[in-house]
């Protein structure tokens, strides 16, 4: 049965994309903060929280691989968008024109895979993608990936496995930790370790490196496969 393990990454929309009624929404917590630095350094917090939300951000790279085969494509929104068939190995980089373009070609290619395997991917980046498809009318595929928690089948959400369900809390023995800890501690070689985390992802895609940001992408899915092997081999099947 094959599985297809992905990580997106998300940057934000600018504040002057939204009407004024929906800025006073969006900072409005900022606003009843009565003293002026305290009230800007909180407006620029929200701001930067928008790429964690699918009506405020956008979707700018999506990763993924066939678990078994280790073949995939990395799709990413790029000003220099034609096909040039560039590959890491046997995996295939598609810079595309827009997000639309890049969920239609996502959502493709899902419909192919009967198992989906993610790191923290029910709380973030299922629902982020189904929320931004939904809002670009780009028809989803595979909309039980939010199914019933407790089954590995079909959506494998490693974050949920390796704190058994939260089971202990934040402060308990099952307490949750990053990607780059758990690979760390298992011996896997950690995306973050080339310098790149996704808090740099904008700042990365301000600066024209698009490819850059597919690439660390990229290392976050094979990292999840690697830590999904962990799982399968010694832990899978603990209730």
């Amino acid at each position: 049965m094959p599985t297809l393990v992905f990580d997106i990454e998300t940057t934000a929309q600018p504040l002057e994309s939204f009407d004024e009624v929906q800025q006073e929404y969006l900072l409005r917590e900022a606003e009843k903060i009565p003293d002026e630095t305290l009230r800007s350094n909180k407006r620029d917090e929200i701001a930067r929280m928008f790429s964690l939300w699918p009506l405020t951000g956008n979707v700018v790279c999506i990763a993924m691989l066939n678990a078994e085969s280790q073949r995939g494509q990395v799709l990413y929104t790029a000003d220099d968008f034609e096909e040039d068939g560039a590959e890491a190995g046997p995996v295939e980089f598609m810079p595309c024109a827009d997000e639309i373009e890049m969920l239609t070609a996502f959502w493709d290619v899902a419909k192919h895979y009967d198992s989906v395997v993610t790191f923290n991917g029910r709380g973030f980046d299922v629902p982020f993608l189904y929320l931004r498809s939904a809002v670009l009318n780009v028809p989803i595929t595979k909309k039980n990936w939010l199914g019933y928690r407790y089954s590995v089948e079909p959506h494998c959400d490693l974050a949920e496995q390796f704190t058994f369900y939260n089971v202990s809390g934040r402060e308990g023995a099952a307490r949750k930790f990053n990607l780059d800890f758990y690979c760390k501690s298992f011996g896997i070689d950690s995306p973050k370790a080339h310098g790149v985390t996704g808090m740099g992802v904008p700042a990365m895609m301000a600066a024209g490196k698009q490819r850059d940001v597919a690439e660390y992408c990229l290392r976050d899915v094979r990292a999840t496969v690697e830590l999904y092997r962990v799982w399968k081999e010694r832990l899978a099947g603990i209730k």
